[in-house]
Parts: C-alpha cells; sequence; structure tokens
C-alpha cells in the first residue's frame, strides 16, 4: 500500500457537532490507559498496530487520540509512531464507522503534527484512499510503495 501526503498548512476546520450527538468524545488517552488502548487495538485490529501505537505512549503529550463513547473505546489514531510526521495507525470499532468519528480523529492527530511546526504529514500505507482524499485533501506519493513496511517482518 502506498504513503500519501497532506497539506497541513489548508486542513479543513474540525467540527465535532456530530459525533458528539453520538456521545463521543475525542481525547488522549492517559498514560494509565496505555495497556487498556493497546489490548483494545490488539483485539480490534492486529498485534503489529498496537505496537506502533505503543510508542506514541513515550511522547508527552501522548501522541494518540482516542474516540470514546460510554467509557469504552470505540477509535484512535496516533501520530509520530512509526516514524516522525507520519499519521497512523488508525481504526474505528466496525459498528461505528461512517459516523464522522475517524474524520476528527484524522483532523485532531493531523493538526497536532502541525503544532509540533510540520507543513506537510505522511498517511503511512494507506487503506482507504478516497477518505484521505475527501477529508485531507491527501494525495499519493509516486513510487512509495511498499515504503517503510516493506521490510518488516511477516
Amino acid at each position: 500500500m502506498p504513503d500519501m501526503i497532506v497539506k497541513l498548512y489548508s486542513l479543513p476546520k474540525i467540527n465535532c457537532e456530530k459525533i458528539e450527538k453520538l456521545g463521543t468524545t475525542i481525547r488522549r488517552p492517559l498514560a494509565s490507559e496505555k495497556t487498556k488502548v493497546l489490548d483494545w487495538i490488539q483485539r480490534n485490529f492486529s498485534i503489529s498496530w498496537a505496537d506502533e501505537c505503543e510508542v506514541s505512549f513515550s511522547f508527552q503529550p501522548i501522541s494518540t487520540y482516542i474516540a470514546v463513547v460510554d467509557k469504552e473505546i470505540v477509535g484512535f489514531a496516533s501520530y509520530n509512531a512509526t516514524n516522525r510526521n507520519f499519521f497512523g495507525p488508525t481504526g474505528v470499532k466496525k459498528e461505528f464507522q461512517g459516523k464522522g468519528i475517524g474524520k476528527v480523529l484524522l483532523l485532531k492527530s493531523l493538526v497536532s503534527m502541525k503544532e509540533q511546526g510540520y507543513a506537510y504529514g505522511i498517511i503511512g500505507g494507506i487503506g482507504p484512499e478516497q477518505f484521505y482524499t475527501k477529508t485531507v485533501g491527501a494525495v499519493i506519493i509516486e513510487g512509495s510503495d511498499p515504503g517503510i513496511y516493506g521490510s518488516a517482518l511477516k
């Protein structure tokens, strides 16, 4: 899967109204929630994604956002985890997809990257290309497949 690049200096405004109506809160996890977050990611996605996210807990502030409904995690997004200036991994529980949660997680993460001084962000090993193009105007980086994951252990 290729990587994409996004201009952090021209991001759309974050609108949380839609997800707040669902009772969803987007926030950074507490350090004391690390095991719960990583376990949730491993159960719902993969051990590799949990490993990548674990790196984000070594930063202050933690470079992960979680989506929470009724004190339960329903989504997450990490940045600066696998590489500096990289967004991902990210995922939203299946029954909560299509409700705007992934969009807010993406935008919160990209705004945080912008605040760190980056002008551009890399979305590594993209999944739904159309989502990133439509949401933040990301474009494929030619020649980036397989990218940093090409030499990953199987």
